[in-house]
């Protein structure tokens, strides 16, 4: 059973930096994309970024300059960096992959259970 854990959310002030992490674990085959999405309160989920198994990567327009994202460890953990965060940054931060269980099943997304990012003006 795959699991993605989230950590290193928080309450920081306007300005401020935050890292989150996200560990995969199960039985997985091969991981093709890992990333983040976030989800305000009244809003859709949307993409902040993610980075695939060649490492590209894409970024929402909002975060660019400011969040980092990056893997490590068969790219079975993922971070994001955020600097310079803003109150419009407020959100549920959910962790995402794209993966394969075995080499004959076709990928799918998982989710794991999300961590809030509360940022004061």
């Amino acid at each position: 059973q795959v699991q993605l854990v989230e950590s290193g959310g928080g309450l920081v002030q306007a300005g401020e930096s935050l890292r989150l992490s996200c560990a995969a674990s199960g039985s997985i085959f091969r991981i093709n994309t890992m990333g983040w999405y976030r989800q305000a309160p009244g809003s859709q989920r949307e993409l902040v970024a993610d980075i695939t198994r060649g490492d590209n990567i894409v970024y929402s327009d909002s975060v660019k300059g400011r969040f980092t994202v990056s893997t490590t460890n068969a790219k079975k953990t993922v971070y994001l960096q955020m600097n310079s965060l803003k109150p419009e940054d407020t959100a549920i931060y959910y962790c995402s992959a794209i993966l394969q269980l075995n080499a004959f099943t076709r990928t799918e997304r998982y989710w794991g259970r999300g961590t809030q990012v509360t940022v004061s003006s």
